[in-house]
C-alpha cells in the first residue's frame, strides 16, 4: 500500500509539474554549465498573442558559460514546424547574416537564432561569432528532439527583384498582420478561414513598399476577401480619403497580393503583375452531376449483361456449326477436312496418315467390299471414332 500511495504521488507530481519532464534544454553546453551569467532575454512573453497565432505550446530559457563569459538562450515550442518558421521569421531582424547552423539560422554580432523543426532559439550575448563551437553543440542538442516537417512555401511567389533582404515574415493571425503591414487589415483578410499571409518590403522609386501575399483554401474565398476589402478600405483608389494608405491589390486564384507604400498603380503593378499561379482554375462552369446506380440495378445490370454475352456466344456457335455440317454435306471433302489440308489437331507420333472420315458422322461412300480402317497407332495422343 505505501509502495501504491507513493507511486501516485509521483505520477500526481509529473502530471503538475510536466516541463521538468520534457526539458528540452541541455544541462551543458560544450563544457559550459547553466549559471547566471546572462540573463536570458525573452523577446515575446509567454501571453503575447503573436505566439498564441503561431501556436506557441512552452517556454524555456537558461544561461550557459563558464564564469567570465556566457550566452543566454530562450527556446520557443511550437506546435508545427510552420508556425515555429513563422516566428522565426517574426523574430529575425535584417542586420542579422546568415548563418550555417541550421537550414534557417541568423546571427548578429549579440544575437542569434535557430529554427530546428518545431523549435526556435533565441540566443543573446556579445560577440557571438566567436562562440561557434557551442552554438553547434546547443543546436545539435536541441535537434534530436525537434519535429520535423514541410515549412511553407509562399514565400516563393514573392519576387526576389529590389526586395531588402532578410524582411520577408510569414503571417499566420491578424494581430501579425496589423504589426506589420500598416492599414489594419488583419481582420479583413480571413484568417479564420485558414488563410496564410508572406510579406515583404521592397525599394520602389526609392520609397519602401511592402508587398503582402495571402493564400486562402479556395478560389471562392480570395475573390470574396477582395471584395470585402474594396468595400471597407480604399484599393487601387486615385485619391483615397485622408489619413487612408493607399493600397493596390490584385487575386489570382487564390492568391490575394496587396502592397502598400507604392506612389501608383503603375508603380504597384511592377509588384503585382509577378505575383501569378502557374494554373488558373474556374469554379463557376456548369458542371453535370454523376449518381451512383442502386446496387439493385448494378445486380440486375450485371446479370442482363452476362445473359446477352451467352446468347451471342450460342447463336454463333450454332451459325458456324450449322454452316460447316450444310458444307460438307453439300460438298464433302471439297473445303473442308480436304485429304491433302486437314485440320486435325495431332502430335504426329504416328507416321500413319489420318482419314477424315473416321472423325464426322458422315463419310462419302466406299467401293464394294473395300474395308474401312480405323484402327489408328497406338502412340497416337487421340482417337475418335463414329
Amino acid at each position: 500500500m505505501r509502495r501504491l500511495t507513493g507511486l501516485s504521488i509521483a505520477v500526481m507530481f509529473l502530471a503538475i509539474f510536466p516541463t521538468h519532464a520534457q526539458q528540452l534544454l541541455p544541462l551543458q553546453v560544450s563544457g559550459w554549465t547553466q549559471n547566471t551569467a546572462v540573463a536570458p532575454v525573452q523577446a515575446l512573453p509567454s501571453g503575447s498573442p503573436i505566439l498564441a497565432e503561431y501556436g506557441w505550446k512552452s517556454t524555456e530559457t537558461a544561461s550557459y558559460g563558464d564564469g567570465t563569459q556566457g550566452i543566454g538562450v530562450v527556446l520557443f515550442d511550437m506546435q508545427d514546424p510552420s508556425g515555429a518558421y513563422g516566428l522565426y521569421s517574426y523574430l529575425r531582424t535584417p542586420d542579422m547574416a546568415r548563418a550555417n547552423l541550421t537550414d534557417h539560422s541568423s546571427i548578429s554580432s549579440e544575437r542569434a537564432l535557430v529554427l530546428a523543426g518545431n523549435l526556435v532559439l533565441d540566443i543573446r550575448g556579445k560577440d557571438l561569432a566567436k562562440y561557434q563551437l557551442q552554438l553547434k553543440a546547443l543546436v545539435a542538442a536541441i535537434e534530436p528532439k525537434a519535429r520535423d516537417g514541410a515549412l511553407p512555401m509562399l514565400g516563393q511567389y514573392l519576387p526576389q527583384k529590389n526586395m531588402v533582404q532578410l524582411t520577408d515574415r510569414y503571417v499566420l493571425g491578424p494581430q501579425t498582420l496589423n504589426e506589420l503591414f500598416p492599414g489594419g487589415l488583419g481582420d479583413s483578410l480571413g484568417f479564420q478561414s485558414h488563410a496564410e499571409a508572406e510579406l515583404a518590403h521592397y525599394h520602389l522609386s526609392g520609397r519602401d513598399a511592402i508587398l503582402l501575399v495571402v493564400d486562402f483554401p479556395t478560389d471562392q474565398i480570395a475573390a470574396r476577401q477582395l471584395a470585402d476589402l474594396q468595400k471597407y478600405f480604399h484599393v487601387n483608389a486615385a485619391n483615397p480619403a485622408n489619413g487612408s494608405p493607399m493600397v493596390f491589390a490584385k487575386r489570382s486564384a487564390t492568391l490575394l497580393a496587396i502592397v502598400s507604400g507604392a506612389s501608383s498603380e503603375a508603380e504597384a503593378n511592377t509588384l503585382l503583375n509577378q505575383i501569378e499561379l502557374e494554373t488558373d482554375r474556374s469554379w463557376n462552369e456548369p458542371t453535370f452531376e454523376f449518381k451512383e446506380p442502386s446496387i439493385g440495378m448494378m445486380i440486375v445490370g450485371s446479370i442482363v449483361g452476362a445473359g446477352t454475352i451467352c446468347m451471342f456466344a450460342l447463336i454463333a456457335g450454332i451459325s458456324f456449326g450449322g454452316l460447316r455440317l450444310v458444307v460438307k454435306r453439300v460438298m464433302p471433302g471439297k473445303i473442308f477436312d480436304t485429304k491433302n489440308h486437314l485440320q486435325v489437331l495431332q502430335l504426329g507420333l504416328g507416321s500413319k496418315p489420318i482419314n477424315s472420315d473416321d472423325f464426322y458422322g458422315y463419310s462419302a461412300p466406299t467401293a464394294p467390299g473395300q474395308p474401312v480402317d480405323k484402327n489408328l497407332p497406338d502412340r497416337v495422343a487421340m482417337r475418335i471414332f463414329r
